[in-house]
């Protein structure tokens, strides 16, 4: 399997000015980059090089896990936004929110609540489990797919995503990523 960075679905500056090109610039460039790195070294000669990524997400432990992880989530958080996202999705996967978290309004509480308490670095997801819609979150490298849930979207709350745009102030990111850049089409194709 050839590990390599995905490109990011838009350009470095497309986010701005909710992101800037800078933050995506060392996010991607610098962090993303690493864990990429770091894999392709852990694997080198061993068989699991021959996997495909969720797999090895799947199977591994330790900073193979660590590393493998942090590039899935990664990948799943760039086309979690989008240039003119934000605001409330339609259809199907809006009727679900309605179902299973009362509104729109009260999802969009509770998802912000959650990923703005997350403690330390981790992620905040909107996610199927047993057929319902559910937010989790979940610390460092650690995602859903290895507990069997079907994840729709992500934020990434650890402070390398929003530190240099927003410093210390998670919750304002959190609204931002919300009402600006989540891409409700990402996430409603993942809910099909």
């Amino acid at each position: 399997m050839k590990f390599e960075l995905d490109p990011l679905p838009y350009a470095k500056n497309a986010l701005a000015p909710h992101l800037t090109e800078e933050t995506l610039s060392f996010h991607y460039e610098k962090h993303h980059q690493t864990y990429m790195t770091n894999l392709k070294n852990a694997l080198a000669g061993k068989p699991e090089a021959d996997k495909a990524l969720e797999e090895i997400v799947k199977s591994s432990s330790g900073p193979l896990f660590n590393n493998a992880a942090q590039v899935w989530n990664h990948d799943f958080y760039w086309r979690s936004m989008k240039p003119s996202g934000g605001g409330e999705p339609t259809g199907a996967l809006l009727d679900a929110i309605k179902r299973d978290f009362g509104s729109y309004q009260e999802f969009r509480t509770k998802f912000a609540e959650a990923s703005v308490k997350q403690f330390a670095s981790g992620w905040g997801w909107l996610v199927v489990e047993n057929g319902k819609l559910a937010i989790v979150t979940t610390s460092n490298a650690e995602t859903p797919i290895t507990k069997g849930q079907k994840p729709l979207l992500t934020c990434d709350v650890w402070e390398h995503a929003y530190y240099i745009d927003y410093r210390n102030l998670r919750a304002k990111y959190v609204d931002t990523f919300l009402d600006k850049l989540v891409n409700w089409d990402f996430a409603a194709a993942n809910f099909k």
